[in-house]
């Protein structure tokens, strides 16, 4: 006699949301890629959509939910019903360079990414301060990190609302304004656990080691249930 099979375990699921309805960034499909990439090493499986519709039907499956430079209003409002509700049951959550420039019109949003998105200069390499070593999103970088991109600047510092990781040195690029400059942070909101990093712009980043690794380990800091 056969005994009883084990039931299946299915690895976690994570969602990666992709829609724009104002600047779309070129970089999205590598981003997308980085995240099967990731997927396929670290055991997780990745749906990416752009249709709104997946967040009235329910987020339950997903283990985390990645807005990936989404830009605009990219939810109905039976989506942002189904987004706010997988915040409240104690959904994961993560913002990639332009998710802080969405759903301007949703306050609930902006208080979920922790900032919005206000200006950034051109296109240039920058150096980054390591804040934070004990996150597995920077505990692979040294105190410094060079790196390329559109260095945001936001309409609200959200220092001291958050936990801030790393930041922008002001002095390394041209075109910095304001003040503090984070750019990488993690807090919890609406019963959810969030991070947000505001780098991503440059499709090449995300063939970068030390980018990937950076994304991995804020996919698993919020991650409902993480198999890596």
């Amino acid at each position: 006699m056969q005994p009883p099979s084990s039931p299946r375990v299915l690895p976690p699921r994570v969602l990666v949301f992709t829609r724009t309805t104002d600047y779309r960034h070129d970089s999205i499909p590598e981003g997308v890629a980085a995240f099967r990439a990731l997927g396929a090493e670290h055991g997780f499986s990745v749906d990416a959509t752009e249709q709104p519709e997946v967040f009235a039907d329910g987020l339950h499956p997903y283990a985390a939910v990645v807005f990936l430079s989404t830009s605009g209003e990219v939810l109905t409002p039976a989506g942002r019903a189904g987004l706010h509700a997988y915040c409240a049951a104690g959904g994961g959550f993560m913002g990639v360079h332009a998710a802080a420039c969405t759903e301007y019109d949703w306050p609930f949003y902006g208080e979920l990414v922790g900032a919005r998105f206000d200006r950034h200069p051109e296109f240039q390499q920058g150096t980054l301060v390591i804040e934070d070593h004990r996150h597995p999103a920077t505990a692979h970088l040294a105190g410094t990190w060079e790196f390329s991109d559109e260095w945001y600047e936001f309409r609200e510092n959200p220092r001291g609302r958050v936990r801030v990781l790393a930041s922008a040195d002001a002095s390394s690029y041209e075109g910095a304004a304001g003040e503090g400059h984070p750019l990488v942070w993690t807090h919890e909101h609406g019963g959810a656990r969030v991070f947000y990093t505001a780098l991503g712009h440059a499709g090449e980043a995300y063939a970068d080691p030390a980018f990937r690794a950076h994304l991995l380990g804020g996919l698993r800091h919020v991650m409902v249930s993480a198999a890596a």
